[in-house]
């Protein structure tokens, strides 16, 4: 937990690798409102317990959740907010509705083992977490572009910047505070991940984000920033969208052209091969691709990336690859 001051805390989780999300907590008087649970139910109660702990909120004096987008570690621990109303976008609601359910995930990590690299690659990121336990509560409440709600006598701004992420994200702004929640539309120090695009509406949540008057912002993984978080960010998506516009024109495939961008200055971020799936995304944009998504594909050419970037991270002592 750390007090951002004004009744705003930040509920962190090093390192914000695959699945370590972060919430936020806004607070006024005996009002309180959560900013997105976590990705199992047993680290959403921590964090509740935690919460309670330092603020003497507890899990039922919380009345108000937003989830800022639909992936499940923003979402998987809602149902442990029970008094809480839950606020969502439309499409936000709608992804999270049709999104793999948590029993799809505990299915799939019972059949890594036999899975390949894929499976190694799955097991490493996602063992730490209990999706069996999982029953997903789903929004109560969805809207689409702006909307207001009140926090005790806090006005708190959410808006609308999805798809982009993913279908529906959206921001959680208190302007009086100069406070800013993003969840997945800001990565800090990790590489970020477009499951849905275009890469144009996230770079314009960026702008958007760049021209608010906030001190502070808390990221969807990653550090507490400021605006040079959001800057390093944005010329992140920048970089890699220009590189694989270069790359379509030259007539690689997306896979080709994911495995020969370089990294650059962005190297040094976590989980680089996340560029697979973005660059997969911007290049469903350019030749106008909806076609059902080969989810379990593209994790398995960030399994593959991931041997180049981080085999550490996949290779068991004494196997080298």
């Amino acid at each position: 937990m750390h007090d951002l001051g004004n009744g705003h805390f930040a509920y962190l989780q090093p390192s914000g690798t695959w699945g370590y999300s972060n919430a936020g907590l806004i607070s006024d008087g005996d009002q309180s409102l959560l900013v997105d649970t976590l990705f199992d139910e047993p680290l959403t109660a921590e964090m509740l317990d935690t919460i309670r702990d330092a603020t003497k909120i507890g899990a039922g004096d919380i009345t108000q959740l937003v989830n800022t987008h639909a992936n499940g570690d923003h979402t998987f621990g809602n149902r442990l907010v029970a008094n809480a109303r839950i606020i969502a976008t439309e499409s936000g609601a709608h992804e999270m509705e049709h999104e793999a359910p948590p029993e799809m995930l505990a299915a799939l990590m019972a059949d890594a083992p036999n899975m390949g690299q894929l499976g190694k690659f799955l097991q490493a990121v996602f063992t730490p977490f209990d999706f069996a336990g999982v029953k997903l509560r789903l929004p109560d409440e969805t809207f689409t572009g702006e909307k207001t709600l009140m926090v005790g006598n806090k006005t708190v701004n959410l808006i609308q910047v999805g798809p982009a992420h993913t279908a529906g994200d959206l921001l959680v702004h208190v302007p009086e505070d100069k406070v800013l929640y993003t969840g997945d539309i800001l990565f800090v120090e990790g590489t970020p991940i477009m499951w849905a695009g275009p890469v144009r509406n996230w770079l314009a949540a960026c702008d958007l984000m760049l021209g608010m008057d906030v001190d502070a912002i808390v990221p969807g993984h990653g550090p507490v920033t400021d605006k040079d978080g959001v800057r390093a960010m944005r010329s992140y998506l920048a970089y890699v969208e220009e590189q694989t516009i270069r790359r379509h024109a030259a007539g690689m495939n997306a896979w080709e052209a994911a495995q020969d961008i370089a990294l650059a200055e962005f190297g040094a971020w976590e989980d680089p091969e996340r560029i697979a799936v973005t660059v997969d995304t911007i290049y469903r944009e350019l030749n106008a691709d909806d076609s059902p998504r080969d989810i379990i594909g593209l994790f398995g050419k960030m399994a593959d990336l991931d041997l180049i970037y981080n085999p550490a991270r996949t290779c068991s002592q004494g196997h080298q690859h």
